[in-house]
């Protein structure tokens, strides 16, 4: 039985890794976070780094996602409308509606 030469068995396992690396950066999850009854559910969200948020509101009027200290801000999501923010930092973010400041929740983020 013939074995190939280093140069391609080194090439295949670089070419694998990077679709490994790949699949990881693809495989990241999608969140929904409800916005209604004047509420955010679940108030309370873990994600990985990479992973999307999405607010959905539900309510007939409009609402923000601001998370204290600027790190994110959906600015006026209006009825039936929704607001996708990309993770990007590891960390822990509450949140509120600007417009009802009642209206809290914390996004925690880690690696």
């Amino acid at each position: 039985m013939r074995r190939a030469p280093a140069g391609i068995l080194i090439a295949w396992l670089v070419v694998a890794a990077g679709a490994v690396t790949n699949r990881a950066a693809i495989a990241a999850d999608v969140h929904t976070v409800l916005i209604e009854n004047m509420q955010f559910s679940p108030s309370t969200l873990v994600v990985r780094r990479g992973d999307r948020v999405v607010w959905v509101n539900k309510d007939l009027f409009p609402h923000t996602v601001t998370a204290n200290g600027k790190a994110f801000d959906s600015h006026t999501i209006g009825s039936n409308a929704s607001w996708t923010y990309s993770t990007q930092h590891a960390g822990r973010f509450h949140y509120r509606c600007s417009l009802h400041p009642t209206m809290q929740g914390m996004l925690s983020v880690i690696q």
